[in-house]
């Protein structure tokens, strides 16, 4: 199973000096099963170079391509790259959208998205076949006929966020878990949270029943994977100052992975004011006290799994 990243940022993109070694756009997976088979996890901004490489050959140059497309949620910085995913542009090629709303159909959020006055070309007018795959908590279900297995898990997040793992019938597997916060203090997923709670006050015992079953479900996501790929936008400080923002530091997925038997860390959903230098910093400290390996994600880097972990094959 191959995986390469075209964004790894949250937020929003910052492309520059600082940042243009783990790159600037935001969250985007190609997730390759087997060489005919295309996931992608996310639409951020780093889905508009994915789709330009795919529109250059067969099978997606020929009309003949199907993307199975993961969203984790609707924020912005994991769907602005939608509109200019170059598949969508050539007729005959299939987009399946796949995603969990609380109340809102996907196809609602999507077309709102490239409304007039926000877009020129509204998604109904796509020359693409594209189609919607509404997901509930806990789903699991099959792509192209079981070549890929596809489990989901709730993540603690403002307007419901999911997780996923992909597996193949050879027993490789890969975690994706974006955006998130840690399962200690605040239960989000149903509204925006003005402001978070005392850093010091324990959750009730319904809200602490609630994270315990979330924090279950994104260790049985992890369990034994090549790669997990987790969501580490904050410092231990920053995430202490806005908990209720929904995202988590490494030290919080270095605890939920190496309990899971993952076999390998990629730190993902980079905070977007954090340059290079800074990012590898928190890789050497997160790295030293753990018993996997422990890597930055970043644009154009591939990863092959292995079933014993992963191997960088680019970038």
């Amino acid at each position: 199973m191959l995986v390469r990243f075209w964004g790894v940022r949250g937020s929003y993109p910052v492309p520059g000096p600082a940042t243009n070694g783990l790159g600037g756009q935001t969250a985007c997976v190609e997730v390759r099963p087997r060489d005919d088979l295309l996931l992608v996890l996310d639409a951020g901004t780093g889905l508009r170079k994915l789709g330009r490489e795919l529109v250059k050959e067969p099978p997606f140059a020929l009309g003949q391509g199907v993307c199975h497309l993961l969203i984790s949620h609707t924020h912005w910085d994991h769907i602005q790259g939608l509109p200019f995913f170059a598949p969508l542009y050539q007729q005959g090629n299939r987009v399946v959208i796949y995603g969990q709303q609380r109340d809102v159909h996907l196809s609602h959020i999507f077309s709102n998205q490239t409304q007039d006055p926000y877009f020129p070309v509204g998604l109904a007018e796509v020359d693409a076949e594209v189609s919607y795959r509404e997901l509930v908590e806990g789903a699991r279900f099959d792509v192209n006929e079981g070549a890929a297995r596809v489990s989901c898990a709730r993540l603690n997040h403002p307007y419901v966020a999911v997780g996923y793992r992909i597996e193949t019938p050879e027993g490789l597997s890969l975690a994706y878990v974006s955006d998130t916060a840690p399962f200690d203090r605040i239960v989000l997923g149903y509204e925006f949270v003005k402001d978070g709670p005392d850093p010091d006050q324990a959750p009730s015992s319904d809200d602490a029943s609630t994270l315990k079953a979330m924090r279950a479900g994104v260790v049985a996501l992890c369990q034994d994977a090549d790669l997990v790929i987790y969501d580490t936008m904050f410092e231990m400080e920053e995430y202490r100052r806005s908990p209720h923002w929904g995202h988590s530091t490494p030290e919080h997925a270095l605890d939920i992975v190496q309990e899971a038997g993952g076999r390998a860390l990629a730190l993902f959903h980079h905070h977007p004011g954090r340059s290079d230098e800074a990012q590898a910093a928190i890789v050497r400290r997160v790295a030293d006290k753990a018993h996997i390996e422990v890597m930055a994600a970043r644009e154009g880097m591939a990863l092959r799994c292995t079933g014993s972990g992963v191997e960088v094959v680019e970038g």
